[in-house]
């Protein structure tokens, strides 16, 4: 479908907290379109929908692209909401096409994604931005050639994939390290959590440095030699191993390292922990990993634009900044980690923007 951008602003006092809807000015088609990407853990849905009820002539005009997200085993609430608009559907259209009577045309996910992507660094503005503790959202305007960059796509798994143009593109890695299987399976385990959005508000509660070990907790104070503040991650989850250690050692006496023998007191509690520091642990060693190898792919093709998108980081401010922290260390401040306002849904606006091709 071609979508009149001109004009297009993002409406940040939407009623919705799943999506951003966004503003077009000069868009008039009549018609209302549904697009859906179906993936592992989320349905994420695009719809476009005149303006309604305004007392403002010219509003009637403009129309909207909303968002919406559902989880895939409640497809139900997904349907209850779909019944009145049209379908068009990325994967997974079985059970849709019975429920509401109604031909699903499926499309390539890769190639969605990509279009999906292209059209909200393009056609967007105030969509691109970077983010650190001291900016939280410091917008980005994408160059004019905006080829080539590297998408990392976290959602049930880990996708990165090099785009050189608007067709031309190829996953060159990936990793299964991700929040769906490893993550929340790992949460389930040692927490009580039961689901993505409970760990990710624990998180915010918690402090990873009560279970993670630290280079201070090593050597006392900075590693400057080698480049390493004494708040570096040394060891995720160091801390549960060393207190399990010495709460369960014989009584007996040993020669000890330099580095057993700075291990702060602290270390040497009780070992209980927090479920809120233990998903803050978690999280950080995962966007930690997938930042490093995300560095690792651009420089290996010397790009220098990194795009993250996925429902895994959801905006959350730990996520982006431990991402962002990762790709500025190890590229030593030539690369910075891009976020998208709508990272959750590109497939299903690349399905969306690919019906009038069909």
């Amino acid at each position: 479908m071609f979508v009149n951008s001109k004009g297009a602003t993002i409406i940040n006092e939407c009623l919705s907290s799943d999506g951003k809807r966004i503003n077009l000015p000069n868009h008039v088609f009549e018609e209302t379109y549904v697009a859906i990407d179906i993936g592992g853990s989320l349905a994420k849905v695009v719809y476009y929908d005149k303006s309604p009820n305004s007392k403002d002539s010219n509003s009637l005009k403009e129309g909207h692209l909303n968002f919406a997200k559902f989880a895939t085993d409640e497809l139900d609430e997904m349907i209850k909401f779909l019944k009145t608009y049209s379908l068009y559907l990325v994967k997974q259209a079985l059970k849709l096409e019975m429920e509401l009577n109604v031909k699903i045309q499926k499309e390539d996910e890769m190639f969605c994604l990509i279009k999906g992507v292209d059209f909200f660094i393009r056609e967007v503005p105030l969509e691109v931005f970077t983010y650190s503790l001291q900016e939280p959202m410091n917008f980005f305007k994408p160059p004019k050639n905006q080829y080539p960059y590297l998408l990392v796509n976290i959602g049930s798994g880990v996708s990165i994939i090099k785009v050189k143009g608007e067709n031309d593109y190829e996953r060159i890695s990936g990793t299964s390290v991700t929040w769906r299987w490893y993550f929340l399976g790992i949460i389930s385990l040692l927490t009580d959590c039961t689901s993505f959005d409970e760990m990710l508000e624990l998180s915010k509660q918690g402090h990873n440095t009560n279970v993670d070990l630290l280079v201070g907790d090593i050597y006392g104070t900075d590693y400057n030699k080698i480049g390493l503040k004494s708040t570096t991650i040394a060891s995720s989850m160091g801390k549960v191993f060393r207190k399990n250690l010495i709460s369960n050692k014989p009584s007996q006496t040993h020669q000890q390292s330099n580095s057993e023998q700075m291990l702060t007191p602290e270390m040497e509690e009780d070992p209980n922990f927090k479920p809120q520091d233990i998903c803050a642990s978690l999280l950080y060693m995962v966007s930690n990993n997938i930042g490093q190898i995300a560095y690792l792919n651009a420089k290996a093709h010397n790009i220098q634009y990194i795009y993250f998108g996925g429902f895994f980081i959801r905006g959350h401010p730990i996520t982006m900044n431990t991402l962002s922290y990762a790709i500025n260390f190890w590229s030593k401040g030539n690369m910075k980690a891009l976020f998208l306002r709508h990272e959750g849904y590109l497939g299903a606006m690349g399905a969306f923007l690919k019906f009038n091709e069909n």
